[in-house]
């Protein structure tokens, strides 16, 4: 198999544990370099993760001959930018979610990617656990009947730095994130039901900031039906008291129902007439490692990564519509031209 040399541009807290040690553990894969724009702190990122190279310039990071692969670590503001530099010069991207900040940015993106003939893909890490395919596996063998409809609750208290107007982190600021903490969270909710029931045909949400903490929305609510006429409604809330606390996506079936949680990994509860079973499969110790070891098999020819530029745009689309950020129309209108 060829080998994939990694560069990653971004290297923050995602990359400490989540992501970056995969890269250096998944077979046929290595990492070669990182960059951060404050080269102290790329200089010890490098040094404790046993990297070679360190840049405080992304384009030095993208033309190092030694990568051939870049991981686009940094907020969604600049994954468009970083993403399409890297295809441009011939490097497949795997690009942390949501894929970027805006559903017209992820279209642009994906354009490259076809122009160049540069593989994209999107950190949708859920798509390649075990939890999420032991669900998928149980709904091809219809252990629940035919499905008919998905009810998803999100609900959080607040951070503590959201109290803080100098400590508000970048995932409620629209400008860097695309939106709050919704379009940082519920879009692996979303992708994962994506992957599960296939693309979002009709959406409608309505949001809100009533919590009033920072300028981005903290209190959603949605309705959408996937192609297969599925239907779904969903309520995110991020000001809510912590007794309210809430994870769990449910699904109902003809047969019975199935009930999971997309952040907690409770145990899958699939109920049905007379039977109550639960499932824990676990997770890699690295939570991302599933997903680039599916992502270099397909870079080295040897298999199909689950989550593409393609599949991850879909969610982008559809929180935009949820949103308000654009009109169905709009949306058709962008991926049209």
């Amino acid at each position: 198999m060829v080998k994939i040399f990694w560069g990653i541009i971004g290297c923050g807290d995602v990359t400490e544990h989540k992501s970056g040690p995969a890269f250096r553990k998944v077979p046929h894969s290595g990492l070669v370099a990182v960059m951060r724009r404050d080269r102290q702190k790329a200089e010890d990122y490098a040094v404790r993760h046993q990297v070679p190279k360190w840049y405080s310039n992304a384009d030095q990071l993208i033309n190092d001959p030694d990568i051939n692969a870049i991981y686009v670590a940094t907020p969604p503001q600049s994954h468009a930018e970083y993403a399409i530099k890297a295809m441009k010069a011939g490097k497949p991207v795997y690009v942390e979610k949501p894929m970027a900040a805006s559903y017209s940015e992820c279209l642009q993106m994906n354009k490259v990617s076809a122009q160049t003939g540069v593989p994209l893909f999107v950190a949708y890490y859920r798509r390649s656990l075990p939890y999420f395919i032991a669900i998928k596996n149980a709904l091809i063998a219809q252990s629940i009947g035919q499905v008919l409809t998905v009810t998803v609750k999100l609900y959080k208290e607040p951070n503590k730095q959201d109290f803080n107007t100098n400590t508000l982190p970048w995932r409620v600021n629209p400008e860097i994130a695309g939106g709050g903490y919704f379009y940082d969270m519920a879009c692996h909710t979303l992708d994962i039901l994506d992957y599960l029931f296939g693309p979002v045909v009709e959406v409608n949400g309505i949001s809100a900031n009533l919590g009033g903490l920072y300028a981005a929305e903290d209190t959603v609510t949605a309705s959408f039906a996937f192609q297969n006429d599925v239907l779904a409604n969903g309520a995110w809330c991020f000001a809510a008291h912590k007794t309210a606390k809430a994870d769990t996506v449910e699904i109902l079936g003809t047969k019975g129902r199935i009930i999971f949680s997309t952040f907690d990994f409770s145990p899958i509860v699939i109920e049905t007439a007379g039977n109550m079973e639960e499932l824990l499969p676990p997770n890699p110790q690295h939570i991302q490692q599933c997903m680039i070891e599916d992502v270099v098999k397909e870079l080295s020819g040897e298999g199909k990564s689950p989550s593409t530029g393609i599949s991850a745009a879909r969610t982008n689309r559809t929180m935009d519509i949820i949103l308000g950020k654009l009109t169905k129309d709009e949306a058709n209108h962008l991926l049209h031209q």
